[in-house]
């Protein structure tokens, strides 16, 4: 049986976030969740929280036992990009591109 999160409109760049979360990925939640904890960088709180979402709709399953899942899927999609203006010099501007994602965690029970 599979228990499925996702986070949507997170402020961190697709690119960044596929970076924890290809650390997370085929392991046991409780490992994920330490790897989660002790990661030092500003996605993997965002990542944290999905995932402690997945594992609390795994846990309102009473067929489910939250002691043997796993991370069966996790990815990271494109949300929308905000766009804002920086001044440059001479009168012109740049483009500034906030990124944002879809985080989706997919759980699984070994």
């Amino acid at each position: 049986m599979q228990v499925r999160a996702q986070g949507k409109y997170l402020r961190v760049s697709p690119q960044k976030a596929r970076l924890i979360i290809d650390t997370v990925r085929g392991k046991r939640v409780e490992d994920a969740l330490n790897v989660l904890r002790f990661t030092d960088k500003r996605a993997a709180d965002l990542i944290l929280k999905v995932l402690n979402s997945a594992v609390a709709n795994a846990d309102q399953n009473p067929n489910i036992d939250v002691d043997t899942l796993v991370v069966k899927t996790a990815y990271a999609d494109e949300g929308p990009t905000l766009k804002r203006w920086r001044p440059r010099a001479m009168g012109r501007a740049t483009r500034i591109r906030k990124r944002t994602s879809h985080i989706t965690i997919i759980l699984e029970e070994s």
